[in-house]
């Protein structure tokens, strides 16, 4: 089981592109598509190359998210790597979303665990609330 081409568009579109390293909402330097490790402000790269490093990162986080052993569709994969890939897969191995659907959670309890995952820096962010509903819908396809 391989993360899709929908997971890759979507974090595209949810991350968007910048070529010139910025602090994002939570104060860490980013650059490209969401990319973070060794990234330093005043860095710059090429579309092409960002594009690269968001298909590294997908990789880096299906590999982590398959070790928790949970996803068992390419949905639930797709959906549980762009929750890691957003948060980080500590964030992920330590939640009470992990914990429900370890125990078999119902669609309800699911989706609600997703929504709570909303604040950036302490506030609530739109763009995290349409993620995580996008993160909900696809977990369950």
């Amino acid at each position: 089981m391989k993360t899709t081409e929908i997971l890759v568009m979507k974090l595209m579109e949810f991350e968007g592109c910048r070529l010139e390293a910025y602090q994002d909402a939570a104060g860490v330097v980013t650059i490209g598509y969401g990319h973070t490790h060794n990234v330093r402000m005043g860095d710059r790269i090429t579309a092409w190359y960002a594009k690269d490093l968001l298909k590294e990162d997908i990789a880096y986080f299906e590999d982590q998210v398959k070790a928790l052993n949970v996803a068992r569709t390419e949905g639930q994969l797709d959906a549980l790597v762009s929750f890691a890939f957003n948060l980080g897969i500590d964030r992920l191995a330590g939640s009470t979303l992990l914990k429900v659907i370890r125990e078999g959670g119902s669609k309800s309890q699911i989706r609600r665990e997703f929504g709570r995952w909303v604040y950036a820096a302490g506030k609530k962010l739109r763009g995290l609330e349409k993620r995580r509903e996008w993160e909900a819908r696809r977990f369950f396809e």
